[in-house]
């Protein structure tokens, strides 16, 4: 899980801060760039075309199997009546995968130097993320959270290995920073591995102590000196991860139709929810990404907030396939269901998608009480359309459609040449 908190500038002690040359990061030349071994050194915030590299994309693509894992075992709970247990579990591993994600991410935004032992520990995270998605149906079934609890140690070991690859060549502040990641991370695995060893009763207890805890690492480990992270990069990196939670949405939901209409034939009863989840879907992408938002990320406080508040973003986009599908088995008659629950499967993750991506970055590029309205009623108008019965999914769907065209047509025309001299800017 992440162990790093967002930081806004670079500090202005010269001993304790990235270099101030823009060129300053991992050696770039031809034969520095083809060395296995580099010495893993801060990048510069401020470095000029700092993209995603081809492991990073990897590493997300591996993740999202343990996120497709969760969602799997989240359709079973909710279409068998036990949507309680099924959240619950569905929450606690989603956690784990998302701050291992998150952990990575502001890492690599830091100090990836790409050299063979930087790829080699990179693989041994994604081992772990594959043993912890592994072992997510026992954890839903069986309440047996063995392989989820090893593979997530096993993360978060390689992560510390890591952090004190980085101290070693690093000025005393940094390095300080960087030995209390990697401690604070080790001593939480210790608390991780006693979910093993306790009854279930009191594991949701101790669930949550050790989510604070991991929490607290990066507060206290950077209190005296910030990390270098990359605004565009860390921007790109949330938005690649977004895209793919909602392309695996859609191959969800694609699937569960599909099986629906070869095993039922019921063309009729699915072709509402297909379109509406197309629209959904469609609609979350649209709003998501309708403003850049590195612009934004310019302070500790702000960075924090949308770092942490991106936990809704991805577990709500993802469930939003489980609803599709929990929708599409109770259409069919193979779930053991009403259809007002699996209205709310579908309408509650979509609201609460609309609701988080508003509060997170939207609301700061709206203008005016009318733009800054639209994502809120639109989440309001989707949770009513649960009560529409059949048509729940689709009228959620064209709810979204209306509102990313309102959206649209308030910009266009507060950005219209004859009224840009007189709106304020976002």
């Amino acid at each position: 899980m992440m162990s790093r908190t967002p930081s806004a500038e670079p500090p202005s002690d010269p001993s304790s801060g990235p270099p101030s040359d823009p060129s300053s990061g991992p050696p770039s030349g031809p034969s520095s760039a083809q060395r296995p071994l580099r010495v893993l050194t801060a990048r510069h915030r401020h470095e000029a075309h700092r993209a995603a590299t081809p492991l990073e994309l990897f590493f997300d693509l591996c993740f999202v199997v343990a996120i497709a894992q969760a969602g799997v075992q989240l359709v079973h709970s909710v279409a068998e009546s036990h949507a309680g247990e099924g959240v619950l579990d569905y929450a606690m591993v989603f956690f784990a995968i998302w701050w291992a994600w998150m952990n990575f991410t502001w890492f690599a935004s830091a100090y990836d130097n790409d050299d063979v032992p930087y790829r080699l520990v990179t693989l041994v995270q994604i081992a772990g993320v594959l043993v912890l998605a592994a072992g997510v149906s026992r954890a839903f079934e069986e309440h047996d959270w063995t392989a989820v609890v090893i593979g997530y140690v096993i993360m978060r070991v390689a992560l510390s290995a890591q952090w004190l690859r980085a101290a070693r060549c690093a000025p005393p502040p940094e390095r300080a920073m960087a030995l209390k990641y990697a401690g604070g991370v080790l001593v939480c695995q210790v608390g991780w591995l006693g979910l093993l060893l306790l009854p279930e009763g009191g594991r949701g207890w101790l669930f949550l102590v050790m989510v604070v805890l991991e929490l607290s690492v990066p507060v206290l480990a950077e209190r005296r000196h910030r990390s270098s992270w990359h605004p565009h990069h860390i921007a790109e990196r949330y938005g690649l991860l977004t895209i793919i939670v909602l392309g695996e949405t859609i191959a969800a939901a694609t699937v569960a139709v599909k099986s629906g209409i070869d095993e039922n034939d019921a063309l009729g009863e699915l072709l509402p929810i297909a379109a509406g989840g197309l629209l959904i879907v469609f609609a979350a992408w649209w709003v998501y990404f309708v403003v850049p938002v590195h612009g934004h990320l310019r302070s500790s406080r702000q960075a924090f907030l949308w770092g942490y508040g991106h936990y809704l973003v991805f577990a709500s986009a993802a469930a939003i396939g489980a609803g599709l599908e929990v929708a599409v088995e109770q259409a069919v008659g193979e779930a053991h269901i009403s259809t007002l629950a699996a209205s709310a499967s579908v309408t509650l993750p979509t609201a609460l998608f609309l609701l988080t991506v508003w509060a997170l970055h939207a609301r700061h590029f709206k203008v005016g009480v009318a733009e800054q309205l639209v994502l809120p009623t639109a989440a309001l108008l989707v949770v009513c359309c649960t009560f529409v019965g059949d048509l729940a999914v689709l009228a959620a769907g064209l709810v979204l459609a209306a509102a990313v065209a309102t959206g649209v047509i308030l910009t266009a025309r507060r950005t219209a040449p004859g009224r840009a001299r007189t709106t304020p800017a976002s």
